[in-house]
């Protein structure tokens, strides 16, 4: 992996790409990965807006990222690994925390929080998305 901060990593690319996939969001099917050129509609979904994704940061042995879904400590304790791309600034990448729709009867799997987080990625060495989907409020 080329540690020069000046150049743009994979991970960092395929984020770019996500981030303006769901900022044009589309209704078009395409190749099941990363960087297909736009947001497919699920079984679920006839428009989606957002692509989730998970992190996997360099040494940490296969386990996902997770972070707060809440800013406040106090009424905190719960987390998610499922995030959506807001910012992309050269290596450094700023993420909406996503966490579990507690309305079972919703077509959509995510909700957004109000939980941010920016992490550069030089430290992460995998991505994996999930399904596209519609996330209210982003």
């Amino acid at each position: 992996m080329n540690n020069n901060n000046t150049s743009s990593s994979c991970i960092s690319e395929i984020l770019n790409v996500i981030l303006v996939l769901q900022q044009n969001a589309c209704p078009d099917n395409c190749l099941d990965s990363c960087d297909r050129p736009v947001l497919g509609g699920g079984p679920n979904c006839l428009i989606c807006n957002t692509r989730p994704i998970q992190l996997f940061l360099c040494g940490a042995n296969g386990v996902a990222l997770t972070m707060p879904t809440t800013k406040d400590p106090v009424t905190g304790g719960t987390t998610s690994s499922v995030f959506r791309v807001e910012k992309v600034d050269n290596n450094c990448c700023t993420c909406r925390v996503l966490e579990e729709n507690p309305d079972t009867t919703s077509l959509n799997p995510y909700v957004a929080t109000n939980s941010f987080f920016t992490v550069d990625l030089s430290c992460v060495c995998a991505i994996r998305c999930l399904s596209d989907t519609f996330v209210e409020c982003v």
